[in-house]
Parts: structure tokens; sequence; C-alpha cells
């Protein structure tokens, strides 16, 4: 089950960062977030060869990225109330470093 919500943790991080790439500069800290993200979640999936069917993978990864598209899709949109925005992207970015510990730590605990 953990590497199921890893795996999804993943999607939705690579979303956000890919956005944010689009708007706003790269600097160290991003890079070296970039980074532990794209080795835990190697771990991860080769966590996931080693202990489940290829196939399952691949239908949940694409199911995942899809729904992950979908959410940044509509953040993107906005969330408006009475005209003035609730939720918005620049919101999202804030959380870039909460989701990067999320992820090393589920990808730690996926190996323990």
């Amino acid at each position: 089950m953990l590497f199921y919500l890893s795996t999804f943790l993943f999607f939705v991080y690579l979303k956000i960062a890919r956005v944010h790439k689009k708007e706003e500069k790269l600097n160290t800290l991003t890079i070296i977030q970039h980074t532990l993200v794209t080795i835990s979640t190697t771990s991860i999936y080769f966590y996931g060869f080693t202990h489940l069917s290829w196939y399952i993978i691949l239908l949940t990864s694409f199911v995942f990225y899809i729904m992950a598209a979908l959410m940044v899709t509509v953040v993107q949109l906005g969330i408006f109330i009475d005209g003035k925005p609730q939720f918005g992207i620049s919101m999202l970015y804030k959380y870039l470093p909460v989701l990067t510990s999320g992820i090393i730590a589920l990808s730690a605990i996926i190996w323990l």
C-alpha cells in the first residue's frame, strides 16, 4: 500500500515541479530536491518491480499520472469564491519540500 501512495505522491510532485520550472527559475535547492526525489523514486520502482507484477505497476502509474495531471490542472485554472482565488498554484509551490520529505520517508519505510 505504501508503494502506491509513494507513487501517487511522486506524480503529484512531478506535475507541480514541471509547472514550477516553467514559471520560475531553478535554484540549487530545487535541483537538490529533484535529485533526492529521483533517487527515492528509482528505489521505489526498483522495489516495485522486484515485489509486484510489472503490468500492475504500469497500470497504476498510468492512472496516477492522469489523476495528478487533472489535479494540478484544476488548481492552475483556479478555485474562486466570490471572484477571489482561494487556492492557487503559487500556494502549491510551498508544499514541494513537504512532498520531497514525504517521498523520501516513504521510500525509506518501504525498504525497511
